[in-house]
């Protein structure tokens, strides 16, 4: 596994999400009181961002039908067995590491 630089730690304030692209992969971060956690960006219902869902704790809540996912492990509250990959993280000094097979 191979860990890539995606982001800085001043561009995802606490409580915030943004959506990066690493090795073709959509990815989004979520910054959790300072734990930085990396989902699937891509919602298995419609496809819809979930970077760009509302964070409720620790839920996001996707934009497109509103399915809810647990940001720390990926699995979707909403339909049982739905789930969206997580991707190791790592913070080093102020840069955001996320790893990707290689």
């Amino acid at each position: 596994m191979a860990f890539v630089k995606v982001a800085s730690l001043h561009e995802l304030p606490p409580g915030r999400a943004r959506i990066i692209r690493a090795e073709g992969e959509s990815i989004a971060l979520f910054n959790l009181g300072g734990e930085i956690v990396a989902l699937g960006n891509v919602c298995p219902h419609e496809g819809d961002s979930l970077g760009e869902g509302t964070v409720e704790g620790e839920i996001v809540i996707c934009p497109g039908h509103g399915w809810e996912f647990d940001i720390r492990s990926g699995a979707c509250m909403t339909i049982p067995g739905e789930s969206v990959p997580r991707f190791p993280v790592r913070v080093e000094g102020d840069a955001i590491l996320v790893g990707l097979e290689e």
